[in-house]
């Protein structure tokens, strides 16, 4: 079987010369985003519409419109969004900033009143999550820049710098552990998985993907995760399904069969026993609250 995304992207965004970050403004088909990279620069990025999975570093998440993610130089990452979540032209959109450590170190040098906070903003290492008051100042201020010029921006930006190096409402999403051989394979994994969860996998095909024999995979993925293979690809597909019953409309049944389950009733005990509440009720909460 021939391996997807064995290795990460390097990507480069060339920032003009009049210019002291990158912005972007995207209005896309959902399989137009750029692919698992990873570049020299920090990154922000705010979702305004889209779901799916995102791989920061060694870890995997579903994520939903919204989320705001801040990105360190060199970690590794990638947004595959799901077909079904999209808007009426059939298309996600979401912002996203980058600019290089240097920025940073300009505004530390230059206007001491940034300098506590920019400290504070260099010492993040992992990819973070933005919650509560942060996440709704920062998704404004982010908005507001599609409709600012060049100056204004700028001053936006180092608004956004300072909400995010104050806030306490972040947690982690996202972090590079040293590049092991175990490391490599658990990452070839979770892209497997990425790739194929909504059709039926065999342990002797997820094996071979790796190079392992069957039960030499089975005792590797258990060493590694804490649970079986299964364990997690079933997790992993009841996470997808969550997002499709808060997302869309689309009716259980047909969601069962697009997370890669062949049997409703199997669906339904699955999804209770890694939520605790069956399918529809699961629904019926997301739109209460």
């Amino acid at each position: 079987m021939k391996r997807i995304e064995e290795k990460v992207k390097y990507s480069h965004v060339e920032i003009k010369k009049d210019k002291s970050f990158f912005f972007d403004h995207v209005h896309i088909v959902w399989d137009e985003q750029i692919t698992f990279h990873q570049s020299d620069e920090w990154e922000i990025t705010y979702i305004i519409t889209g779901s799916g999975t995102r791989v920061i570093g060694d870890a995997m998440e579903t994520f939903s419109k919204g989320e705001i993610i801040l990105l360190p130089p060199k970690l590794p990452h990638g947004w595959y969004f799901d077909e079904y979540d999209h808007d009426d032209e059939g298309k996600i959109e979401n912002i996203t900033i980058i600019f290089p450590d240097a920025l940073l170190e300009k505004c530390s040098g230059t206007f001491p009143e940034t300098k506590a906070a920019i400290k504070k903003f260099k010492n993040i290492d992992k990819g973070m999550s933005l919650k509560g008051v942060a996440l709704e100042k920062v998704q404004y201020l982010m908005l507001s820049m599609t409709t600012q010029n060049d100056m204004e921006q700028l001053s936006t930006l180092i608004l956004i710098l300072f909400q995010i190096a104050c806030s306490d409402e972040m947690h982690v999403v996202g972090f590079r552990e040293k590049q092991s051989r175990s490391t490599l394979k658990m990452q070839e994994i979770h892209r497997f998985i990425l790739t194929h969860y909504h059709r039926k996998i065999s342990l002797d095909e997820a094996a071979s993907y790796i190079g392992m024999n069957r039960s030499s995979f089975c005792t590797f993925f258990k060493k590694e995760k804490g649970k079986t293979f299964f364990e997690t690809l079933n997790e992993y597909r009841i996470n997808c399904a969550c997002l499709m019953l808060r997302e869309t409309l689309k009716p259980v049944s047909e969601i069962c069969f697009a997370v890669g389950f062949n049997d409703i009733p199997y669906f339904n005990r699955t999804f209770k026993k890694f939520k605790g509440v069956t399918p529809k009720n699961y629904r019926e909460a997301s739109n209460k609250s």
